[in-house]
């Protein structure tokens, strides 16, 4: 049976009537699930499994199909996020740090972790995305940020339980700010009332990045296979270089010094090769070739040589990674494509 829309407003408004007001009947949360999908309909939104759910199908692909040179950071974040979605209570928050260089794909993790498990992706709003320049650009007002980023996490927790943050830059953070979090990662059932086992924080961090391309590079030189680097071989390095690094949010942080992030996960330098695929992508999703089939890896090789390589003398890694490659890609196929035109 079709339900009117002047019912469902009148509906709505009546739920709304008993949220604010409060009721001491035992049915009440009989007529909140009855009307949820209602309210839903309204807000285009809800924190239930028709909006929030991990399609660990979808992650995989998307991390095996976009990401490249980063099969620890793959394992982990599948082996993490299968671990959270098992309909048993979490003992706490899952809590994950992304170290590495710039370009690495780090944003670009967070991103498909974010589309695979909410409908909307980074639009929903219990995905927050929190850049460091951006919130806290003032390393003297620590206590003032503190309070207000305690009043977000409260604030969005206490809507959905499933809420997920994404801290961006952390290593220009203030130091000492992200001490507030702690609570929130800890083993703690509730938080006056607020349950945040449930809840997702991902720290985006070059921290480290200096000491992961040396140990890199190392094992390259040693005649090793990059895929043959193992978690175990970074995590330590990682935390010990972030707890050690002066001017960062990661500094002497009670997260790390309690041991409150579940893991470390290491973004490694690209090579050139990786590079490439970040070009043939780049290519295709600017539509300068319909697919990467009929891609010219002149244009490829053109494109990749217009970067930074290190060790000066073996030019393997790229120092940026794969965040100039729009910019490169543009700017040669912009370019010769003009004056195809023009002749």
């Amino acid at each position: 049976m079709k339900i009117s829309l002047t019912s469902r407003v009148l509906a709505w408004a009546a739920w709304m009537t008993l949220m604010k007001h409060g009721t001491c009947w035992d049915g009440f949360s009989s007529i909140k699930s009855f009307f949820e999908p209602i309210t839903c309909r309204f807000s285009r939104e809800c924190c239930n499994d028709h909006y929030i759910k991990l399609d660990e199908q979808a992650l995989k692909k998307s991390l095996e199909k976009h990401v490249y040179g980063q099969h620890l950071a793959k394992a982990a974040i599948l082996k993490h996020f299968h671990a959270q979605a098992r309909p048993v209570d979490q003992t706490k928050a899952l809590s994950l740090s992304f170290h590495g260089g710039t370009g690495t794909g780090k944003n670009l993790v967070s991103r498909i972790i974010a589309e695979s498990i909410y409908r909307k992706g980074m639009k929903s709003k219990f995905v927050h995305l929190i850049a460091a320049t951006n919130e806290f650009p003032h390393l003297h007002k620590v206590h003032e940020y503190k309070v207000i980023l305690k009043k977000k996490i409260e604030a969005s927790v206490s809507k959905c339980e499933r809420s997920m943050f994404i801290f961006d830059e952390v290593d220009k953070m203030p130091a000492g700010l992200l001490d507030i979090v702690k609570p929130y990662l800890d083993f703690y059932e509730t938080l006056n009332n607020i349950n945040y086992r449930k809840s997702t924080f991902i720290f985006l961090s070059n921290t480290a990045g200096h000491a992961i391309q040396k140990r890199s590079i190392g094992h390259w030189r040693d005649g090793r296979d990059r895929e043959e680097l193992q978690l175990v071989d970074m995590e330590q390095l990682i935390i010990t270089e972030a707890l050690n690094e002066k001017n960062s949010g990661l500094w002497h942080s009670s997260i790390l010094l309690y041991h409150m992030v579940s893991a470390h996960v290491p973004f490694l330098p690209l090579e050139r090769r990786h590079v490439r695929e970040c070009v043939r992508d780049c290519l295709v999703a600017k539509r300068y070739y319909p697919h990467r089939d009929a891609i010219d890896d002149r244009d490829v090789r053109e494109i990749t040589d217009q970067l930074s390589y290190y060790p000066e003398e073996e030019q393997l890694f790229s120092v940026t990674g794969c965040k100039r490659v729009p910019d490169k890609v543009d700017f040669i196929m912009a370019y010769d494509r003009f004056n195809k035109y023009k002749h």
